[in-house]
């Protein structure tokens, strides 16, 4: 990662790393996970080669280009590169064939619901320096998306002072991205009050044994969606759009966008209403059963004749 770097840039040094690699490696499949611009850099890396792609994670979709950018345009052109499309549901499977795929596309839910689960039976810890998790219904928030910089950071941020202040048996985790377009306005605005818990980056583990401790989810990730509701957590989405409309369709996610009197009134409902909360948090996850990646490989086999 370089200070500043652009998706050009990005772009760029990817292909040519694993053009590189590719080369002296000469593997028979490559599979790339997600919409990240590396996950189409490395798709298309392949391509070049003509290499097949498999992608984890296809079609999710927002039908709106910039919304979330430039993800939706990586995953769709991913979508054209790839020979083996593993949709996590039947709506995604139908969102592949919708861009004109008629071949090698599986349902088998995501694997990061088998990572989750094989993660989350360890029970891992999240010790952050100053919380003592049982003394507060925490939210756990992480904030990164383009889309966000700027204007929408300051609002979201503002929102989460809002909560804090009228709820003060609350606690805000806020795990910060490197990037600092966002890292800068978020300690700013947040970085002196009491109950805010700015931190570096979590590792895996300790970010699933944050959401199994944490009471409820903000966020504008894509994966935490998912992962949650897995953990029995409600999900406030701070976006305007989301490729996972299944969890908003099975009430495990709510979409609020980044307003901050929205954000306050939306976290409120959940704070005081404890029907609504349950509702929220045994709603069932429609993303996978933790048997995705047993999915996956068997399709790999069949596709070299194994």
């Amino acid at each position: 990662m370089q200070h500043g770097q652009t998706l050009t840039q990005i772009t760029c040094r990817s292909l040519q790393g694993l053009e590189t690699f590719l080369e002296t490696n000469h593997p028979d499949l490559v599979i790339v996970q997600g919409d990240t611009t590396t996950a189409f850099a490395a798709a298309l890396a392949a391509f070049y080669q003509k290499i097949p792609v498999g992608h984890v994670e296809a079609g999710l979709r927002t039908d709106d280009l910039f919304n979330p950018y430039p993800e939706e345009a990586n995953r769709r052109l991913v979508s054209q590169i790839a020979q083996l499309h593993f949709a996590p549901t039947q709506l995604s499977a139908e969102n592949v064939k919708r861009s004109g795929v008629t071949q090698g596309i599986h349902q088998t839910g995501n694997t990061v619901i088998d990572a989750l689960l094989m993660v989350a039976a360890t029970q891992p810890p999240c010790p952050i320096p100053g919380l003592q998790w049982e003394n507060y219904r925490t939210i756990l928030a992480t904030v990164h998306r383009r889309e966000n910089w700027g204007q929408p950071l300051q609002d979201i941020a503002q929102g989460f002072l809002k909560i804090l202040n009228r709820f003060p048996d609350t606690a805000l985790v806020l795990p910060l991205h490197r990037n600092p377009t966002v890292r800068e306005p978020l300690t700013q605005l947040l970085g002196d009050h009491p109950r805010a818990f700015l931190t570096e980056p979590l590792d895996y583990t300790a970010l699933v044994g944050a959401i199994q401790r944490a009471y409820l989810l903000m966020t504008d990730s894509g994966g935490l969606q998912e992962e949650a509701p897995s953990l029995g957590k409600p999900v406030l989405v701070l976006r305007d759009t989301t490729e996972r409309p299944e969890a908003v369709q099975a009430g495990t996610a709510k979409l609020i966008g980044t307003d901050a009197d929205r954000m306050e009134k939306t976290a409120a409902e959940l704070l005081t209403n404890p029907t609504l909360y349950s509702q929220m948090a045994t709603a069932v996850n429609p993303f996978g059963d933790g048997r995705a990646s047993k999915r996956i490989v068997e399709i790999v086999r069949q596709y070299f004749g194994r």
